[in-house]
């Protein structure tokens, strides 16, 4: 299952370094507007102490985590929905991930330049979210502009509710609310889909710190845009991307030194990689074996026969059932055998609902 988060924000805020922790990629990091030109992809590993467990048991010859793409897209500036700086590329290339991780600048630092000059997050969100909602208003008006006369006269009643819930978008974006905040009902959600609307897409905010704020109390940006955030009812994540940089290219063993040293339990990149996991509504399930322990990842809320076609189609084809038995379970009994000896081993049918631990063997035939 390809999904991607993209990490947004002004220029010189910490999209490149934060890019370069996640995925120890060097790329190009400069002290200045637009040296991101083209977007930059990644594959993340998901952070699963199950995993590592599960490896322990079975000592298999490929141990596979789960994975998503975080895109490192090009910083923007006021008036990108009108063609300023990379304009409509960048919100073009926004428009292809799944979730935003919006990173904004809370620490002061006269070295590295501020696109506006002084340092204020919620000006910098607000500039961003603005034009993401001038972007999405006028796909709306360029839309209802197009259907209503057709809506209006024929009386479709496809038609008429579409151009109900674009009317009822619009007004939304005219009052600067982004539409994740909307209650649109599933029936409105459906017309909805085909737009991929900027701000409907779930958002974290992801507030870069100094490094010699880590472990210490919030400073008075990462406040602000905590209270900021709580209208969205969205995440705050704070973290150091330069520090979360270095702690990429350690061993295990430095930087677990490091995150002591820091007073930290874990690094701010393993709490963002589950968060934006989380915000994107997935879970992960495992197959297990001698060749292979692996952990694939799902949408919260798919069934047996679904996600067993993300292994391969042909088993979601011919899926007939599913054996199932929970990581949980598995690791209090020890060993698969004690699992179906205490009778915790499960045959589960195509309608089951998949749940996040959940270790499987699907049964097919094509």
């Amino acid at each position: 299952m390809s999904l991607k988060a993209g990490i947004v924000g002004l220029p010189n805020v910490g999209k490149s370094t934060l890019f370069n922790a996640i995925t120890k990629q060097n790329i190009l990091a400069a002290n200045y507007p637009f040296a991101t030109i083209e977007p930059n992809v990644g594959v993340v590993m998901v952070p699963d102490k199950r995993l590592e467990v599960l490896n322990g048991l079975y000592h298999p010859t490929r141990l596979i985590a789960t994975t998503y793409e975080f895109t490192d897209i090009a910083g923007l500036v006021k008036g990108a929905s009108q063609g300023e700086g990379l304009g409509n590329k960048f919100l073009a290339h926004i428009r292809e991930t799944d979730a935003i991780v919006e990173v904004v600048r809370c620490f002061e630092n006269g070295q590295i330049i501020h696109v506006d000059g002084t340092i204020d997050p919620i000006r910098d969100i607000e500039t961003i979210n603005l034009e993401l909602a001038i972007a999405d208003l006028e796909t709306v008006s360029s839309r209802i502009e197009r259907i209503a006369k057709k809506a209006r006269t024929t009386k479709d009643k496809q038609d008429l509710l579409e151009l109900e819930t674009l009317e009822k978008a619009k007004k939304a974006l005219e009052e600067n609310t982004p539409l994740r905040v909307v209650p649109f009902t599933k029936e409105e959600e459906e017309c909805l889909k085909s737009f991929q609307f900027l701000t409907r897409k779930p958002i974290i905010y992801l507030a870069n710190i100094e490094e010699s704020e880590l472990g210490q109390a919030k400073n008075k940006y990462v406040l602000q845009v905590e209270e900021y955030a709580k209208r969205e009812n969205a995440k705050v994540v704070p973290l150091c991307c330069k520090v979360e940089e270095e702690l990429s290219t350690l061993s295990e063993e430095e930087k677990q030194e490091l995150l002591e040293m820091y007073g930290l339990e874990e690094s701010g990149l393993n709490q963002l990689i589950r968060a934006t996991y989380d915000l994107l509504g997935l879970a992960t399930y495992f197959t297990v074996g001698k060749d292979e322990v692996r952990a694939w990842t799902f949408k919260k809320g798919m069934n047996a026969k679904q996600c067993a076609g993300i292994i391969h189609t042909d088993f979601e084809k011919g899926f007939i059932k599913a054996e199932v038995m929970s990581y949980q379970d598995l690791i209090a009994a020890g060993s698969e055998l004690k699992v179906k000896e205490n009778g915790k081993a499960r045959l589960e049918g195509k309608d089951y609902l998949m749940q996040d631990g959940d270790i499987c063997l699907f049964r097919f035939n094509v």
